[in-house]
């Protein structure tokens, strides 16, 4: 439920299509009955919207050797022998306090990797809060990972200078959107969550939000392995059918 925003927000997805006839226990219902509903609800997801379910990998969600998969009534497009589910659309916002790589400064650029595709975005010279407001494309498989992002400091006559990494869980902001089905049948409203924790980058909870029709969450991560550096990130959850 504090993945989906909350009890409210938990209940208008998992219990959308309760068949009728079948009731939500009352106050006074047997344990037996309410954990029948729990499990139906939740555990068989017998009440989401038709060919929804949604079926997690094992392993923690920012262990670099976690997946998931998402099974059901989502299209999917398939290139060679890799079937994909949707669509994200990253945009790299800024870097701030970044590390210096060069005598004074850096000349920062951030590449971001899902599976086999590998993107960037233009190096900024001089600069250790740099502005990219990039949109840059990734394709979902059907069985994913962690977006893989890097900073790394541009230099001419030697080998690019690593500033700082992270990883970015992807799972929440995806098992959320299909949860949903058609954001744009719904108000603005938080329908997910990726929590702060001592196992990942995030300098505060990342919240997933329906914004005008929109899946979106919005993220600022604290780099890995280096002295200093943030990055702000946005990204919006774009299905294939759209």
């Amino acid at each position: 439920m504090i993945e989906v925003g909350g009890n409210a927000a938990a209940n208008s997805i998992y219990e959308a299509y309760i068949p009728e006839g079948h009731k939500k226990p009352e106050p006074d219902a047997s344990h037996e009955q309410r954990a029948n509903f729990i499990v139906s609800k939740y555990e068989n997801q017998e009440f989401l919207k038709p060919g929804l379910r949604i079926v997690s990998g094992k392993g923690g969600p920012n262990s670099n050797s976690a997946k998931s998969r998402i099974d059901g009534g989502s299209s999917k497009r398939t290139e060679g022998m890799v079937e994909f589910i949707g669509m994200l659309k990253v945009k790299v916002i800024r870097g701030t306090n970044l590390a210096i790589r060069d005598i004074k400064t850096s000349d920062p650029y951030v590449v971001l990797n899902l599976g086999t595709q590998t993107s960037q975005t233009r190096v900024i010279s001089s600069n250790l809060n740099p502005v990219w407001n990039e949109e840059i494309m990734l394709s979902v498989p059907e069985i994913y990972g962690p977006i893989k992002l890097k900073v790394f400091d541009y230099d001419t006559f030697s080998a690019d200078d690593i500033m700082g990494e992270a990883d970015i869980d992807i799972q929440p902001l995806i098992s959320s959107a299909m949860a949903c089905g058609n954001a744009a049948m719904f108000a603005n409203m938080q329908i997910g969550k990726w929590l702060k924790a001592d196992g990942n980058a995030l300098i505060e909870d990342s919240i997933v939000n329906i914004v005008d029709g929109k899946v979106i969450q919005a993220m600022t991560l604290k780099l890995q392995n280096v002295e200093c550096g943030e990055i702000d990130l946005e990204i919006e959850w774009i299905p294939l059918d759209q």
